[in-house]
């Protein structure tokens, strides 16, 4: 009998400051999540700050994370809260808001 091992899984969800609206930050990170296989979204918020929610295999996640630090090519990121939690396993799909 052969036994699968589920792979772990996690949730992050991000709060990337600095120039990260209007130099496509969204639009690439919707990109290289869907690269990693991740579910959840992106969106702009009225401060000026990006916030997104990544969910899915615990590497692909933390290597997302890591990817906010620098973030777009015309972005300037200067900080990056991350807030890990538990994964639901109810998003589907990748979206920008």
């Amino acid at each position: 009998m052969v036994t699968e091992i589920a792979e772990a899984t996690l949730r992050a969800r991000v709060v990337i400051t600095g120039r990260v609206q209007g130099v496509n930050f969204r639009w690439y990170t919707r990109r290289q999540a869907q690269e990693l296989k991740l579910v959840g979204g992106v969106r702009n918020l009225e401060d000026g700050r990006v916030e997104a929610l990544f969910e899915g295999a615990e590497e692909a996640v933390r290597q997302m994370v890591s990817w906010c630090h620098a973030g777009s090519p015309s972005a300037q990121v200067d900080g990056v809260q991350v807030t890990y939690e538990s994964a639901t396993g109810k998003l589907s799909g990748f979206h920008i808001r």
